[in-house]
């Protein structure tokens, strides 16, 4: 059975009640851990692909800008050596790059906005996929004693302990100054 059609039903979803639905509900929460890990991969794979849009763009307008530079020391030096006509020529091409860097600008944002959007997604499914697997780990874990049961604040990688590390370290300083 397919759980999710779209990551926003990932992170929407309200487990419990999906489970309470369910004849098995341990293998029902392994087929959901899948899902999510899939929708997870995929929206790591579009975050990658939108920090690169957004890399070339920021590239591309950097160029162009330097082009901008140049025509505008281009007709410094013309009027310099007196020259009206190579000068307006410079000042146009100038004008024509400004007009490309500011249709990027507005790609840059864009993609600015789509490479936040996305990475708020990932770290939203992340959570939500953290919250699958404590509840596999509990319904795995009843009827195992307690000494051998996992530890549910056992993050999911290396990623989480920084951040949670991160974390940490901040609130300490926090209260270290009150």
């Amino acid at each position: 059975m397919v759980y999710f059609s779209r990551l926003t039903d990932i992170v929407t979803c309200s487990l419990s009640n999906i489970l309470e639905g369910e004849a098995d509900p341990a293998a029902a929460i392994v087929q959901i851990i899948k899902e999510m890990e899939e929708g997870l991969a995929g929206a790591k794979r579009s975050a990658q692909t939108a920090a690169a849009a957004e890399q070339r763009i920021r590239n591309e307008m950097a160029a162009h800008e330097e082009q901008s530079a140049n025509w505008l020391e281009k007709a410094r030096a013309a009027l310099t050596a007196d020259d009206e006509t190579t000068a307006r020529t410079a000042l146009a091409r100038k004008q024509e790059i400004e007009n490309i860097v500011a249709g990027l600008q507005q790609q840059h944002q864009a993609a600015c906005t789509t490479l936040e959007h996305l990475s708020t997604t990932q770290r939203a499914l992340t959570g939500r996929l953290a919250e699958a697997c404590r509840k596999r780990d509990a319904m795995q874990n009843k009827s195992q004693p307690a000494e051998t049961k996992a530890d549910p604040t056992k993050p999911l990688s290396a990623e989480h302990t920084d951040a949670i590390e991160t974390e940490l370290d901040a609130l300490k300083r926090e209260l270290e100054n009150k």
